[in-house]
């Protein structure tokens, strides 16, 4: 004979891993990348989706380090190379290069170039500093320092929305 199900038990389950997974997702909110040698967080409510790097449209009379644009799945985005838009070299284009497409509700069409992703961060336990305006951390289990990537704040300057020279 089947075991019955009951239904109030089911839904309990269901609300108990929902209820889980908000918990964890609220714990590690941001991603770590690599921008020129040096460690980022950026949050992931600035960020669509990540991908690896498309082969990008490059478009003349423009910054060196706006790298063109790119379309995914229908949508043209502007690919912003953030090693060189620091004042670094440009992204190599390796396999690890990845792209950060900007999330739907800042209104950009956006996508931004790093060296590679390593992956999800809690930072909430490291110490925070803040130079120059720019919030940094240091990871001291890993002995390792970071920076604080506020992409509403990137989006808002003028010299990064103005691509053309």
């Amino acid at each position: 004979m089947s075991k019955r199900l009951n239904l109030r038990e089911f839904q309990q389950r269901v609300i108990d891993r929902l209820q889980d997974k908000d918990l964890a997702a609220s714990r590690i909110s941001t991603l770590g990348v690599q921008i020129a040698g040096n460690n980022w967080l950026v949050d992931m409510t600035d960020i669509g989706e990540v991908l690896p790097l498309p082969a990008l449209t490059s478009v003349p009379l423009t910054k060196s380090w706006f790298r063109g644009v790119v379309n995914v799945r229908g949508n043209l985005y502007s690919v912003a190379d953030m090693a060189a838009y620091f004042g670094g070299q440009r992204a190599s284009g390796a396999v690890e290069n990845r792209i950060l497409l900007v999330a739907d509700r800042h209104g950009f069409n956006a996508a931004l170039l790093v060296d590679r992703v390593l992956g999800l961060r809690d930072a909430r336990a490291w110490r925070q500093l803040e130079v120059g305006g720019q919030i940094e951390y240091h990871d001291d289990e890993n002995n390792a320092e970071w920076r604080k990537l506020d992409v509403p704040a990137l989006l808002s300057q003028a010299d990064f929305l103005q691509v053309g020279i």
